[in-house]
């Protein structure tokens, strides 16, 4: 456990240290060193919010889930009411502060795996049922994920579906149950989408970037030219050309792109294996936490870091369409930063009281229809 955690720690400070360098790097012409300085002081809160978290007790957590899921639930009401929630691109996302701006769906991400861990240590029993396993778990689900899609955020909406229906799965519902609100859900997304002008264009610019290159399709055309321009070892930290105006969005969703432009294949491989090492370290402390709350949560926010990382590095090569969703630890923004440093946070609190001896190869091999998930008692 104790190379698992070091292991987690030196995965998020160096890409952490990564995103100060490249965001200084990327935006220095711009706007100087006001981007690095705010990060800093994210930095400093979200390290203080780490330590706090790893300090106290994630029972704490169980125990007030629902007050934690209530002003989740109410912050994101709240952005959703003109002249409360600033409005930016057509989507009402944040909370403007003197200039600070906060994105509520940041804590609503947290405050959604609690509550789903809560509730599957709670009814880990009956989790094998349609109506404790499938229609209450939805309702949970769905009043947080209905406020963020209206918002509009499409991808933060299918990160969390995503990390939802993998809890639910590994806290026991059986999968001919979760099949069919999947499917019901991703029709619901096809026809919202075909329905939205402005995400069909995305759509279409990222099936045919060379036909969408001066338009919808720029800023993606734009970040593969700086991905293939870096090569191997990159032009060199500072020499990038792409960040002089050519890809928008250069120190926030698109970071990535100007650190395969200046730092080349080799720094980016580094980031893609930083991101699956910092996946297997949670992975790891999920398997061995004391109860199933631990594993739930750990699994949760593992899944959530890992998962919102590989979006955005899919988007960012156009692997994926535009889901305007911050790299983990590197891109510019203080609630995501916050909020992914609490989740550390709550990661190693959950080790800190792990067992190792919590699971075994046993459990893997002796009945291939166990849950080892599901087989803790509280």
């Amino acid at each position: 456990m104790k190379v698992a955690v070091t292991t987690l720690a030196f995965c998020v400070t160096s890409l952490l240290a990564l995103g100060l360098v490249m965001l200084y790097s990327s935006s220095m012409t711009q706007v100087g060193t006001h981007y690095l300085m705010m990060q800093l002081v994210w930095c400093v809160f979200g390290f203080g919010f780490c330590v706090a978290a790893a300090a106290f007790d994630y029972q704490l957590l169980k125990k007030h889930a629902w007050p934690i899921f209530g002003v989740a639930f109410l912050l994101l009401l709240l952005v959703l009411v003109p002249h409360i929630g600033r409005k930016i691109n057509g989507a009402r996302r944040w909370f403007d502060l003197h200039g600070v701006r906060f994105q509520p769906s940041e804590l609503g991400k947290i405050a959604l795996i609690i509550a789903l861990a809560w509730y599957g240590d709670r009814f880990q029993r009956r989790m094998s049922t349609f109506k404790w396993g499938i229609v209450f778990p939805v309702a949970i689900i769905g009043g947080i994920l209905s406020l963020i899609f209206v918002e509009p955020d499409r991808g933060t909406t299918i990160l969390l579906a995503a990390v939802s229906g993998s809890i639910l799965l590994l806290a026991g519902v059986q999968w001919k149950f979760i099949v069919p609100p999947v499917i019901l859900a991703i029709a619901g997304l096809v026809v919202s989408i075909l329905h939205d002008p402005m995400r069909m264009k995305r759509i279409f610019s990222w099936l045919y970037m060379e036909q969408n290159k001066d338009g919808v399709g720029y800023q993606a055309y734009q970040a593969m030219i700086a991905l293939g321009s870096g090569g191997w070892n990159g032009l060199g930290l500072g020499n990038g050309r792409q960040k002089l105006g050519f890809v928008p969005e250069h120190h926030t969703d698109f970071i990535f792109s100007i650190i395969g432009e200046e730092l080349g294949l080799v720094a980016t491989l580094a980031v893609i294996l930083a991101f699956v090492i910092l996946a297997l370290c949670g992975l790891y402390i999920a398997l061995h936490a004391r109860d199933t709350f631990g594993t739930l949560l750990a699994t949760g926010i593992t899944l959530l870091i890992s998962l919102q990382a590989a979006i955005n590095i899919g988007v960012v090569t156009s692997a994926l369409p535009n889901k305007g969703l911050p790299l983990p630890f590197i891109s510019y923004g203080g609630s995501n930063l916050l909020a992914m440093l609490t989740c550390v946070g709550i990661l190693l609190s959950v080790a800190r009281q792990a067992n190792p001896s919590k699971v075994s190869v046993e459990d893997f091999v002796s009945k291939s229809n166990d849950n080892p998930f599901a087989a803790k008692a509280t």
